[in-house]
This record gives structure tokens, sequence and C-alpha cells, in this order.
């Protein structure tokens, strides 16, 4: 029986301990291939620990291909002779690197789309109609930098029909990803500006902003979004903010605030307030929240939006709606650009919008997302851990609060669920000085989540939650 001591186990968890002892007693052919490894139950009562631990190890060793399994007879070394290639080389280099990845039996931090709920069909027949009907020239031709005309028309009618914000066509911008949509504001209204982020916020954002050489400062929020005092006597000239559903927190903006903001952005000419509005279409009760571009007459918002969040992660559109007063600007300084997203996918996302396949889409997602949220939150009343927590935030979007009860660090019940294969975040992460602050709230995001794993997943979390609740540490 293989046997391994856990006493200077360091900083690492006991999963990734276990997966590098038994990963160098195979690569030292201490264990043979083919050979059979001892059952998950057997070996975690042999280590004394526990069988989620020995699930996890496996798990990365299958995954990296060091074991393999045959189905009801167990796991078994891998014969590494016939993969490997030389040791030294900078393949393996990257291969160790790759190492340090854990695999997670469940998810609640990454966005992703389940494979099976994106309509593949429906878009491989659009791409092809629009192959066949489309003006040849239209396709293969440069497109403006605002991107193609029908597309922006469409993008109008479903903001007018689903936001209520009555734009033109030419204020819209295509682009390939918010992050590409930041720079080219960035460019539009200065490198010289102040732009100011919410504290605690999506913290790429700071590195997109000083990636582009700009200064950014981080306003702190209350239970109503940032606050106007400390916007007011920070200087900023530029306020990016989420008021439909802030990130991680979920707040929704009430309008006394908004209004407040847009009075704010009024008063000298250079101020905009960026308005993103990234997962609004997934309110999951009631109407969707107005847009704050929606109740701006001094034109000071710039309205951002994409559709990641509503088709998949990996669909680079994205686009944004500017103040009429800052088009003729944009086309003056940054009319040389080309549009970044193809002119296929441009025209046959506005077949996918016009024809009425991304509301029904919305609308199936919607329900299936909601299904999603109920049996998670089912599974949590059910659970051990319902007496320590309070769930907050659960109609707004793709992601809910659950508050802890407890006096334990973030950082020991983030590591707790890691080492149950769990991946979570706190809403502590995501300041900007990274200060627990007493309040421990585990962010909730079920986007990505397989829906057959939800219930053990919960379990899992609710059993290592628990055990750090009750022993303190």
């Amino acid at each position: 029986m293989l046997t391994y001591s856990f006493e200077n186990i360091g900083s690492e968890s006991m999963y990734e301990y276990l997966y590098q002892c038994i990963k160098t007693d195979i690569l030292q052919k201490k264990l043979k291939p083919d050979e059979k490894l001892p059952s998950k139950r057997v070996f975690a009562k042999n280590l004394g620990i526990s069988i989620i631990t020995i699930e996890n190890a496996y798990a990365q060793l299958a995954a990296e291909g060091y074991i393999y399994t045959l189905p009801k007879r167990g796991y078994f070394v891998s014969n590494l002779e016939k993969q490997m290639i030389h040791p030294s080389s900078e393949r393996s280099q990257e291969d160790r690197r790759s190492i340090k990845e854990p695999v997670y039996y469940a998810d609640f931090v990454r966005n992703s789309v389940a494979p099976d709920t994106f309509p593949f069909s429906v878009w491989t027949k659009l791409l092809r109609d629009v192959t066949d009907t489309e003006n040849e020239l239209s396709l293969l031709s440069d497109t403006s930098v605002g991107g193609v005309m029908k597309l922006r028309q469409a993008i109008a009618k479903h903001l007018y029909q689903f936001r209520g914000m009555s734009v033109d066509p030419e204020q819209i911008i295509v682009g390939a990803g918010t992050q590409y949509l930041y720079s080219i504001i960035i460019q539009l209204l200065g490198r010289n500006c102040l732009y100011a982020v919410e504290n605690p916020g999506y913290t790429r954002l700071t590195e997109i902003y000083e990636s582009n050489d700009v200064n950014c400062c981080h306003i702190p929020m209350d239970a109503f979004g940032v606050m106007p005092e400390f916007l007011k006597s920070s200087g900023a000239d530029i306020l990016h903010i989420t008021p439909s559903h802030h990130f991680p927190t979920g707040i929704v903006m009430p309008v006394s605030r908004r209004y407040e903001l847009l009075s704010w952005a009024a008063k000298q000419n250079e101020r905009y307030i960026i308005e993103d509005d990234y997962d609004c279409e997934f309110r999951l009760f009631g109407k969707p929240i107005p847009a704050l571009q929606s109740i701006d007459v001094m034109k000071k918002v710039i309205y951002i939006n994409t559709f990641s969040k509503t088709l998949a992660p990996t669909f680079r559109i994205s686009y944004m709606v500017l103040p009429k007063h800052l088009v003729d600007r944009f086309y003056k300084m940054l009319g040389f650009y080309s549009c970044t997203v193809s002119s296929f996918e441009q025209f046959t996302l506005e077949r996918f919008i016009t024809e009425g396949y991304f509301e029904k889409h919305i609308n199936r997602m919607r329900t299936y997302y909601r299904k999603q949220r109920d049996v998670i939150l089912k599974a949590i009343h059910q659970s051990s851990l319902n007496p320590y927590v309070t769930i907050q935030e659960e109609d707004s979007g793709l992601h809910f609060l659950m508050k802890v009860n407890t006096d334990v660090e973030d950082t020991k019940l983030i590591t707790a669920a890691k080492n149950a294969g769990i991946r979570i975040s706190c809403v502590s992460q995501y300041y900007h000085d990274k200060q627990d602050g007493g309040i421990h709230m585990i962010i909730i995001n079920y986007s990505g989540l397989e829906p057959d794993k939800i219930e053990t997943a919960i379990q899992r979390l609710s059993e290592c939650i628990v055990d750090v609740i009750l022993r303190g540490n």
C-alpha cells in the first residue's frame, strides 16, 4: 500500500501535495506502468485523509496523463515512455508550469457557457445564409471602424425595445471585446484624465487602465453604489461603473444615486461616465433595470455592453454607444482604424438579432439560469451550511452572494474549498487594498456550473466551510 507523510506539507493543499508525491513516484518509476493504484476509499483510510482529497489528486494526475482509469476496475499508472518527449526540452518546462493549474470539481468563479446551450445549428445556418446571399463586396471589403451598419441598426433597435434607449445607429461602435473598447475610450477622452473605478470592483479594469498609461483611482461604495462625496474629492474626470448589477456586490444603483452621479458629470465639460451593462439581460426577477444612459439628458454617459455574456465568453463582439457630440470627435481622431470584428460575424449576428433568435435565446437562457440558481439555493438551504449563511442579491444577474457568519479569514475559506475541489472567491478579494473587512461574502457565480454537479458541489462546499467554522481556523 502506498504511504506518504503529510508532516512537511508546507503551504500546499493536501491534494496538491499528494498529487506531487504520486507523480514523483511515477516519474522515478517507483510506480510501474499499468500498476493499479489503491482505491480511493482504501487509500483515504490508510493515509487518514478525506476521500475528496484522493479524488482531486487522482483527477489532476488523470487530466495530465500520469494515470488512467478503467470502468469498474480503478486507476492505473500510464506508460509514459510512449508519451514523454525530452525532459529537458522547453515543452517540458511549459508542462511543469501548467501543472500548477488545479482541476476543480466545480468552479464558482470562471465565466463559461454550457456547450449544449449555444444555438450552434441556428448560428451555422445563418452564417451559411450570409455567405450565400450577402453582397460579396460587403463581406470582403474593409468595414468602417464603427462596424457594419446593418448590425448597428439591429443593436439600436434591440436597445430601444429592451433597454428603453433611443440611439442612432451612428452612435454605436462595434469592437472585438470590451477591453478593446476601453482602450478606444482612453484614446478618445485622453490619457491625461483621471479615471475612477468602483472599490470593490472588477480588478482587471485597474490593470487595463494602468497598462494604457492612465492614472486610476478607486472610489469606495456604500449600499447604493459609489459614494459621491469621495468621487468629488478624488479629482476624477471619468467614472467607470456597473449601475444595473455591480460586480461583485450585486448592488443595483437606485435612481437617486444615479442622478447624483449624472449631476457630478454635468458640472464639467470633460467629465464622463462609462456605464458597463455587462449582464443586464439576465435579471431573473422583475423588469430590467433602466440604463443610466436612458435618463442622461446632458449626454455624459458612454454605454458599453457585450455579447460575451449572452452568447459565450469566447464570442468577442462588444459595442459602445457614444453621446452624439463625441461621435464626430471619434471619427476625426480614430477613423483610420478598421473594425476589429470580421464582417462575416457581424452580418451573422445581425440576422441572429433581426430574425428573433437573439430574443428567444435570451429568454431560454434566463429560464436555464433561473433553474440553475434555484437548484443551488435549494441545495444550500438543505445543507449543513444553511444555519451559517445568508443569501443576498440572488435576483440581479448570474451571481449572488453568500454571507458566512464566521470570524475565519476569507483566505482560509477559499483554501478549504480548494482542498475539496471547489473554486470560490470572496468580495474581499476585489478591494483595491485587498482588506478582509470582516464581512465574509462568498461569490456564487453559476454561469458555467454543470447542472449534474450542483448538489455534490454544494455538499462539498458545505462540509468544508462548516468544518472550518467549527474549528475556527
